[in-house]
């Protein structure tokens, strides 16, 4: 049987020198008979404490390298039920007024920035000013301009950035990266992102260009996105893309319903994918090659990822994504560890600049070249 324990540990990465897989490189994992851990732990301040930020809080009480000690809200109920229910000192909450504070406290390592997506950048340069380590939610920025700066604004506060792609530490995920670097798949022709779901409230922030940066693309098509270029392992160089938008009242301008998009890479191979807040049933992730193939669905959502081969189902147990992203987030911060798939700015920033030019060729109709 396997605990819970016993797979963090086989979850402890080589050390890896390039931000994407290449085939000069073994991916590995080590295994460990240690039982106990009695490194550093990363003390971590949340910022935003609505629903993904409950997620990664109560995730957190599950890690060993990383540890909930500080607070930061607009909301002081909220604040109030969370000091009770993970035992925070009032010396460790904060708000979004007076968290620059945090840099006279050492209880706090890193903040990880969980507020609307038109407010990391102000937040994330912020923290990074008061001396802390960041992790970002994606999108890490609305836009490539804003990704730049922050990634050098946090450079030159030296502190570290890192991007919320729990996948990048996800078992049957890995399992299928491990494959297309083996050689399983021989050469890689194609990958197919579906990303989406039917949005509800048409009052919530996510509908809000001003709060939101955009639609569906921002929020759950940048899995395809992302998922495209670590299943094939290589860079986009060109990018098409084409929106569709059926309701005009909960869609306003700016914030996008439907997008079909393509990207091309050097190898030849393509990415089809498609982004949407008006479809159910999605959630899939498809890659063929000259070999075989790999079929994911769900292939990003919270709960297990499900998905087979050509050589069968993926059997890797299920570990929460938050619990693993967080204890190898602590290392990569505190250790200099380096993931599998890197989770830096750099990468989010690869992103932002794929996401600017989906949405340049929705608005031209033209192909738009990448230089990433």
């Amino acid at each position: 049987m396997h605990t819970r324990r016993d797979f963090l540990q086989k979850l402890t990465y080589t050390a890896l020198a390039a931000p994407l897989l290449s085939a000069a490189q073994p991916l590995t994992f080590l295994n460990s008979n240690h039982d106990t851990y009695n490194g550093p732990v990363l003390r971590v301040a949340i910022m935003g404490l609505g629903g993904y930020g409950t997620r990664v809080a109560q995730a957190m009480e599950l890690c060993k390298k990383a540890k909930l000690t500080g607070l930061i809200s607009g909301t002081p109920k909220k604040v109030q039920q969370w000091q009770a229910k993970y035992n925070i000192p009032d010396k460790n909450c904060y708000n979004y007024e007076n968290f620059d504070e945090v840099r006279d406290n050492p209880d706090i390592d890193a903040i990880y920035v969980i507020t609307p997506n038109a407010l990391h950048y102000e937040h994330v340069i912020r923290a990074a000013k008061a001396g802390k380590h960041v992790i970002c939610e994606k999108p890490m920025a609305i836009n490539a301009k804003e990704g730049e700066d922050m990634v050098r604004k946090c450079k030159e506060a030296n502190v570290k950035l890192l991007v919320g792609y729990r996948m990048h530490f996800e078992p049957k995920t890995l399992e299928v990266v491990q494959m297309r670097r083996n050689g399983d798949f021989g050469k890689v022709h194609f990958f197919q992102g579906q990303c989406g779901f039917r949005i509800g409230d048409p009052n919530q922030w996510r509908l809000n260009k001003d709060l939101a940066g955009g639609g569906a693309l921002v929020d759950i098509g940048i899995y395809a996105i992302n998922g495209a270029r670590y299943m094939l392992g290589e860079e986009p160089v060109w990018v098409t893309a084409q929106e569709t938008k059926t309701d005009l009242v909960k869609f306003k301008e700016g914030v996008d319903e439907t997008i079909l998009f393509q990207l091309g890479f050097p190898s030849g191979a393509l990415a089809a994918c498609l982004s949407t807040y008006n479809m159910n049933n999605l959630d899939r992730f498809f890659l063929t090659g000259e070999k075989g193939f790999a079929e994911m669905q769900p292939s990003t959502g919270y709960g297990p990822i499900e998905g087979r081969t050509h050589k069968g189902k993926l059997t890797h147990p299920h570990v929460t994504h938050q619990t693993l992203q967080m204890d190898e987030m602590a290392a990569i911060i505190l250790e200099d560890t380096n993931p599998i798939i890197t989770v830096d700015g750099e990468e989010g920033l690869k992103d932002l600049k794929i996401i600017d030019a989906i949405y340049k060729s929705c608005k031209t109709g033209e192909k738009v070249t990448l230089a990433l």
